[in-house]
């Protein structure tokens, strides 16, 4: 259970990385709102999971999630760049989280 609390919480991170995005620095209130109550359930999601794994596995993998998929976001609604380069990076970053995932007990 833990685990998927963690994932949900890296995908409220994806959220509220976009909307602060979409929020102009904060001068738009709806996106802004998003941002704000994204992060409150991001970070108290994280809170939980860290209850039963340890910081660096939970931080990492939060973090991991949330890098990639403001990564793919941002390709897909932003029309950000994709190179080979940028999608290997990328690809290390889920090699990472995996390899922390499969040497973490329980």
């Amino acid at each position: 259970m833990p685990w998927i609390i963690l994932t949900v919480a890296g995908l409220f991170e994806i959220v509220w990385a976009f909307s602060m995005k979409q929020s102009a620095g904060f001068t738009r209130l709806g996106p802004s709102i998003v941002t704000l109550a994204a992060m409150f359930a991001s970070f108290g999601l994280l809170a939980w999971a860290m209850r039963s794994l340890p910081l660096g596995t939970a931080y990492m993998v939060w973090t991991g999630i949330g890098a990639v998929g403001a990564f793919v976001v941002g390709i897909v609604f932003l029309g950000e760049a994709v190179n080979a380069l940028r999608v290997a990076a990328a690809l290390l970053i889920v090699a990472g989280i995996v390899l922390m995932k499969l040497s973490t007990p329980g």
